[in-house]
């Protein structure tokens, strides 16, 4: 979804000379087009994330709309403390681009995966964390936030090909999206694993699954999310994330602060799983995050209910 975003991002750009890509050494053979296209607002800052931050603070604060380029991890901790203290703090319009949610950098090592970074940085106060499901709506994500006036964090997944069936590129900010009916349960994923969960949902023989798509991890999606808990007992969360204060977290806290008895099953990475190394499709099923392993987990769950 990277490429998808990128030439978005060029096309934005033939309108609007304020945009500026700055990237940290990375990105080649994604971010050519835009280079080629505006190269005076293309910028290498080198393997210098924490400064990239920086440069792209000064540039919204003299009007431009930067949008900073590398490995999620590399985006969103490495300057944690810079996007705190320059873009949130002071209100600009920085726009962050992580590549590579979870295990997506697989074989490059734990140091790359990025399994915390929406627990991070949703607990930032007007830092919109997107995390699209596939090409399409990444660009339809981009498309309707780029203009906005808050400092924006884009976690974009890898695959360029892969589209979520029923999703079509619908996105809307702090809203979920529905791509599939369902009576027995409902289903709550976000960024590129989610087409792991629709496809666990075909596997549940004799369950109906409720599908939706939660791009938008901050501002909460409340009032979807107290919609689809008060229809359900029982909520599986899927993300290629930490357990712990991402997706399956934030359904928690809504459940919690409504008093919903709901059971909340949250599929995502176990800390104690997290500091591994191989290839994406083996880490993900280490952790129980494929279609398969996602459809047994919500069956047992299910099971315990009766």
């Amino acid at each position: 979804m990277r490429r998808a975003f990128v030439e978005g991002l060029a096309d934005l750009a033939d309108a609007d000379d304020r945009i500026v890509l700055l990237t940290g050494d990375l990105g080649f053979s994604v971010v050519e087009g835009f280079a080629r296209r505006h190269p005076k607002r293309f910028i290498n800052v080198g393997v210098a994330e924490q400064n990239m931050v920086g440069v792209a603070t000064g540039l919204a604060e003299a009007g431009f709309l930067p949008f900073t380029y590398s490995i999620a991890t590399f985006s969103a901790l490495r300057p944690f403390e810079f996007i705190r203290n320059g873009p949130v703090l002071h209100d600009l319009p920085v726009r962050i681009v992580g590549i590579g949610g979870g295990f997506e950098y697989g074989t490059a090592g734990y140091t790359h995966h990025a399994i915390d970074d929406l627990a991070v940085l949703r607990t930032l106060p007007r830092l919109i964390v997107l995390a699209p499901a596939d090409p399409a709506q990444a660009r339809a994500a981009l498309l309707a936030t780029w203009s906005r006036p808050e400092p924006i964090y884009y976690r974009l997944g890898k695959d360029e090909e892969t589209l979520v069936p029923g999703l079509d590129g619908s996105f809307e900010l702090g809203s979920l999206t529905k791509v599939r009916d369902g009576t027995d349960l409902a289903i709550i994923a976000t960024g590129a694993i989610a087409a792991e969960a629709v496809a666990a949902a075909t596997l549940l023989e004799g369950l109906s699954a409720e599908i939706h798509i939660a791009a938008t991890i901050s501002p909460i999606a409340r009032r979807g999310l107290i919609d689809i808990l008060s229809r359900h007992q029982t909520i599986a969360t899927v993300e290629g994330h930490s357990e712990v204060g991402g997706l399956g977290s934030l359904v928690l806290e809504v459940a919690a602060s409504r008093g919903l008895p709901n059971r909340v099953v949250v599929c995502g990475i176990p800390p104690a799983k997290a500091f591994r190394n191989g290839g994406e499709r083996h880490l993900n099923a280490s952790v129980g995050l494929t279609a398969d392993r996602i459809a047994a987990r919500i069956r047992k769950s299910m099971r315990a209910l009766h």
